[in-house]
């Protein structure tokens, strides 16, 4: 996170939404003499944002963690380089803005028996906003099918100890961030840039 307090004000609410919207990030534990593993992961925030479901393929070396770790999600969301011309004052510096929400807290794995039930959870979550598409269901595979499948991956839960959320968008330059934010939304670098623009706008 980044430590300027002026990229931190946004209450846990509003990062914890922004987590649950998101619903991907990126896992990391600390794996054997502290070498960090990461894994790319889509992920369920309960309604209180206590706890984070997700699942891991059984290859996955964090699967392969059997007992409770210290682990983060880190979610990225939209980005982008600043360039010092568009602000149009002298004196000023590259930069790059963006918002980010760290989840930390201890991973514990579920038992295997979670898994349908957090497979069902997360892909009506996902499913039910593509509509007008009829949802996917699991009930739509071969139970055979469906049951080597479900042997492959494995049920996690994140308990959440603390949510930090960085949103960089020029807040420390309130007389030039409207006109960056133009300057992204019509050309920058990076990804998301019209919500990007429009967070900066709204900052």
């Amino acid at each position: 996170m980044h430590p300027n307090p002026a990229f931190r004000t946004a209450e846990t609410a509003q990062n914890l939404a922004f987590a649950r919207n998101r619903a991907f990030g990126v896992l990391a534990v600390n794996g054997a003499e502290a070498a960090p593993l990461i894994s790319h992961v889509p992920f369920l925030l309960d309604d209180d944002g206590r706890t984070a479901d997700l699942h891991l393929v059984r290859s996955n070396p964090i699967a392969r963690l059997k007992a409770e770790v210290p682990a983060v999600i880190a979610i990225a969301g939209p980005d982008s380089y600043v360039s010092p011309d568009w602000y149009a004052v002298p004196d000023q510096v590259p930069t790059w803005n963006y918002v980010a929400v760290h989840l930390r807290g201890i991973l514990q794995p579920l038992a295997a028996d979670a898994m349908h039930d957090m497979l069902d959870r997360q892909s009506a979550f996902f499913e039910n906003r593509l509509l007008p598409k009829t949802p996917w269901k699991t009930d739509k595979m071969t139970p055979a099918v469906l049951e080597k499948m479900m042997r492959q991956i494995l049920p996690f839960r994140l308990r959440i100890d603390a949510v930090e959320g960085t949103w960089k968008l020029n807040q420390n330059k309130p007389d030039v961030r409207l006109r960056a934010a133009d300057a992204v939304e019509a050309g920058g670098i990076g990804t998301g840039l019209g919500p990007l623009a429009q967070h900066m706008r709204d900052a």
